[in-house]
């Protein structure tokens, strides 16, 4: 959650919002090694979506507020989620693949 080094436990994981930097400034781990892929952002599509999906029938039946409203609550509500949870998502799946030493498969 801090965007700590897996082996080291410096700050430096991410080098922009929810990018990961090339490498460690104290270990020098290679992040670029590990392959993260888009399993966070698949899943927060899902998880996000629904949390704004109900947000916006709830403001739309019982508040009824009016249409400007909408994108003020709704663009925060998606957007602040989903870039923690990226980072979230993101650092955690590297950390697993680092403790459990995953890798792909090379058959020689």
């Amino acid at each position: 959650m801090l965007g700590l080094c897996p082996r080291c436990g410096a700050k430096g994981l991410f080098a922009g919002l929810a990018a990961f930097a090339p490498r460690c400034k104290a270990c020098g781990l290679d992040y670029a090694s590990f392959n993260v892929g888009d399993g966070p952002a698949a899943f927060l599509t899902f998880l996000v979506g629904a949390l704004a999906t109900i947000v916006a029938a709830w403001l739309a039946l019982d508040v009824d507020p009016p249409v400007w409203v909408y994108p003020l609550v709704l663009v925060p509500l998606v957007v602040g989620p989903t870039l923690w949870g990226l980072r979230v998502g993101k650092a955690a799946l590297l950390a697993v693949e680092y403790r459990r030493r995953a890798a792909e498969h090379r058959s020689e």
